[in-house]
């Protein structure tokens, strides 16, 4: 991976950012998954939590399933989740890869500054699709 970093979609890409931004704002209060259990604003709220993670702001535990509070069953004001993710979003791009959390990755392992870019972007985009957006 260490290779084609430069080459791939990262959240420390101004470009990659935006991209990732504009198909937030897709998003709508009543957008369907096309897989999985969450609905949107449980989504919003996942990937906070993660892009929060990958600044160091919540660690890993060791060879977990999700953790629980990465799962959100309550009802959630889509609004806010949406902001909350932009702003987490930003944070984290603005930080730059030296802000990014030395913890490893409890399913992937040490990630380096730069890999951290990249691996959330792919998350995000994961879910995004989700979303058909």
């Amino acid at each position: 991976m260490r290779k084609t970093l430069n080459t791939m979609n990262s959240l420390f890409k101004e470009a990659d950012v935006s991209e990732i931004t504009k198909r937030i704002d897709r998003l709508a209060p009543d957008t369907k998954n096309h897989w999985g259990k969450m609905n949107v604003s449980q989504m919003l709220a996942h990937c906070n939590k993660s892009l929060e993670t990958a600044m160091g702001e919540k660690p890993f535990g060791k060879n977990s399933p999700t953790d629980k509070s990465y799962i959100f069953k309550d009802p959630l004001n889509f609004e806010e989740e949406k902001r909350k993710l932009k702003t987490s979003l930003t944070k984290f791009f603005e930080g730059g890869p030296s802000n990014s959390t030395k913890y490893p990755h409890p399913f992937f392992g040490k990630f380096t500054e730069e890999e951290w870019g990249v691996f959330t972007w792919k998350h995000l985009d994961h879910h995004l699709r989700q979303f058909g957006v």
